[in-house]
């Protein structure tokens, strides 16, 4: 019978039915080195304005730093693996890319959504208390997933997994129970640099270590003001992240055979967005066409301040005019980028 099973056995097992393709467990002081690794990164400025970063460090550095009484950590990935290759917009600078992981439905609520469920199942099958997080809690996931055996951090910073490549949102449940440790990851990256070499930016001053302030990502995501002009033409035609670091990983050609969960599949406004059509985006449209996606968390500003940018790397004088529309924007950095942006296509710029 299934009771008979050992529960981390059946936890794992419940974990698959929830949509999760990936489940370890780890002892809550399993990943030490991560405490020092974050301080040093904080510490060279490199989170740049994610200034919760720094805030709450006590708090991320380790597990116990959040809720004292822990005593496992289980960490769980669910698969957005693409059924398409993430770089093939690069070849079409008049539409915006978008990052592979926000094309569908926002993670957030569905990772929460299956971490609640098995939370339940756990509470009601062995008791004990329990947390859970997404992203959004000072929790250190991807050295944690290592620690927990899902993969291992590689040179760009992020988890891969032999099985699902590059392609996992993280999730992690922090437990009172002493549940039996799996084995850690491997770094399994070798001599491969592709990750490095693949950064439009430069933003890997050293294999592991990511410097947010040059990211795409960040610029496109986190960063509120005018994007640094010396790394506007790196940005392409990206208008919400990057997956370039990702897409070139070789463990990913094992990724390609799985299946990603449905409620990631691409929304087909989402996979190839005409620049012309972000430009034009009010308030009310950008709220419409981006409900219950994860790009709405940046606000309509933001991405049109990065249409613009990829606008004016575009060579498109068709899209002139809306940026000419764009000058008299309430918003200051919005009217800035489409000056930017007309300046290179037109001579223009703002007056």
């Amino acid at each position: 019978m299934n009771e008979d099973k050992p529960f981390a056995v059946r936890l794992k097992a419940k974990a698959a039915e929830f949509g999760f393709v990936a489940c370890g467990i780890a002892r809550a002081d399993a990943a030490p080195r991560a405490s020092e690794r974050l301080r040093q990164w904080l510490a060279q400025g490199m989170h740049g304005e994610m200034l919760w970063m720094e805030a709450r460090a006590d708090q991320r550095a380790a597990p116990r730093g959040l809720w004292p009484e822990v005593e496992s950590v289980i960490a769980l990935g669910m698969s957005y693996a693409p059924g398409r290759d993430p770089l093939a917009l690069a070849a079409h600078p008049d539409r915006g890319r978008v990052s592979v992981y926000a094309q569908g439905g926002d993670y957030h609520d569905v990772v929460k959504r299956a971490l609640k469920a098995l939370a339940r199942w756990m509470v009601e099958t062995e008791g004990g208390a329990l947390k859970v997080f997404v992203d959004t809690a000072p929790v250190m996931e991807k050295p944690l997933a290592e620690a927990a055996g899902l993969g291992w951090q590689g040179k760009h910073s992020n988890l891969v997994s032999r099985d699902h490549g590059s392609w996992l949102f993280l999730g992690a449940i922090y437990t009172t129970l002493a549940l039996p440790s799996d084995a850690p990851g491997r770094d399994r990256c070798g001599r491969c640099d592709a990750c490095q070499r693949a950064c439009p930016t430069d933003a890997f001053p050293a294999p592991y270590w990511l410097d947010a302030r040059r990211c795409v990502s960040y610029l496109t995501i986190e960063h509120k003001g005018p994007i640094p002009p010396d790394l506007r033409e790196a940005i392409g035609n990206r208008v919400y992240g990057c997956d370039d670091c990702l897409a070139v990983c070789p463990w990913n050609k094992f990724a390609a055979q799985a299946a990603a969960h449905r409620a990631f599949l691409p929304r087909a406004e989402l996979t190839a967005p005409a620049l012309a059509d972000l430009l034009a985006l009010d308030d009310a449209a950008f709220r419409a066409v981006f409900a219950g996606s994860p790009i709405k968390r940046i606000g309509r500003n933001r991405l049109v301040r990065n249409a613009a940018i990829a606008a004016g790397n575009s060579g498109d004088r068709a899209l002139v005019p809306p940026l000419r529309a764009l000058l008299g924007d309430e918003d200051a950095v919005v009217r800035e980028a489409a000056g930017w942006a007309l300046a290179r296509l037109d001579g223009e710029g703002a007056s």
